[in-house]
């Protein structure tokens, strides 16, 4: 997986992971969602990079 890639999938899973926190914090169960989604789009994206890598080897 390119570096480049791997940081994107990262910070997409750290962004909602924080949001999903505030979200429950504060009582907003919209913003928890948004976090669960953004976190799922970060482990979609990192497991297709790792795809992409095996087929690459």
């Amino acid at each position: 997986m390119s570096g480049e890639q791997k940081a994107e999938a990262k910070g997409e899973q750290a962004k909602g992971k924080l949001k999903e926190t505030a979200g429950r914090v504060t009582g907003n169960d919209r913003l928890t969602a948004e976090g669960r989604a953004e976190q799922a789009k970060g482990d979609a994206r990192e497991a297709k990079e790792k795809v992409k890598d095996t087929f690459k080897h």
